[in-house]
């Protein structure tokens, strides 16, 4: 598709970004993932965050699903499930079995006084669920840098994030939801071509969201790259379409967002002071 998009620079350093969010992590929950994360550290393994805490950072709304999605290479998944085994993490499909396939699902029950136990689980994914692609170095090192109590964790890159998400649209489940979040979000700073290329003949899929995302949020998809609509062979925003947008949230058709989903699911959300969610 030639060199339409400005790619930037894989070796950028980023520093951490401090998020609100951070602090509604409960104590045990992030005690868990700090055990494992320190460990892997001290093995030398490479990862990045996916799952609730990427999708939280770079959606700007808030989710905590008592999980956290660690992303490595296929040559390190059997060091990494060591580093699970040491922490004191139970391989969790003696629960519910799983595709072993393209993750290694683990658990932990944290007890604490006067509150109900709390399983905690670690996930270790080395390729997406339907197999179409496995990690590779460009997963673990082009992401944000999130500090989480003082731990700098590097997310994956929304490029990635998203490809892995735009091929949920399953019966009972659908991540597209997200997907608009994190175009809302991030869109005019994604790196387009890099993440068209990374598609090849899947890139129709992106042009399906990209018009779902322009009917929903039409003055916020005005910003994306001017190229990206001749690349994906759809039709750019117009000036008539942003101006059907109807209160609430800058750019966004709010009567779309509410025919898609009458509850709270669009936009940038944070937990309650002091509180979870």
């Amino acid at each position: 598709m030639g060199a339409m998009f400005r790619l930037q620079d894989a070796s950028r350093s980023k520093p951490a970004v401090k998020v609100a969010w951070a602090e509604s992590i409960p104590p045990e929950q992030w005690g868990v993932y700090q055990d494992v994360l320190q460990r892997a550290q001290a093995r030398g393994i490479p990862l990045a965050v996916g799952g609730g805490f990427a999708f939280s950072h770079y959606a700007r709304r808030w989710r905590n699903t008592k999980d956290i999605d660690l992303y490595v290479t296929p040559s390190d998944r059997d060091a990494m499930i060591e580093v699970l085994q040491a922490a004191g993490l139970a391989d969790y499909f003696e629960v519910l079995p799983y595709d072993r396939n393209w993750i290694y699902r683990s658990y932990k029950t944290v007890r604490s006084p006067g509150r109900p136990d709390d399983t905690i689980i670690v996930d270790i994914i080395w390729q997406m669920a339907n197999y179409r692609a496995q990690v590779d170095e460009d997963w673990l090192t082009r992401g944000d840098v999130v500090a989480i109590h003082g731990w700098p964790l590097r997310m994956l890159p929304p490029e990635e994030l998203m490809w892995t998400k735009l091929y949920i649209v399953q019966r009972d489940r659908c991540d597209w939801g997200d997907l608009l979040n994190i175009l809302y979000a991030r869109g005019p700073e994604l790196e387009w071509q890099r993440f068209i290329e990374r598609l090849g003949d899947d890139w129709r899929i992106l042009a399906a969201l990209v018009q779902l995302f322009t009917w929903a949020c039409p003055g916020r998809a005005m910003a994306l790259p001017k190229q990206l609509w001749k690349t994906l062979a759809i039709a750019a925003p117009t000036v008539d379409d942003a101006a059907a947008d109807a209160g609430g949230l800058p750019g966004v058709d709010a009567r779309h967002i509410r025919l898609l989903d009458s509850r709270d699911w669009f936009g940038p959300t944070q937990p309650p002071a002091g509180g979870r969610r």
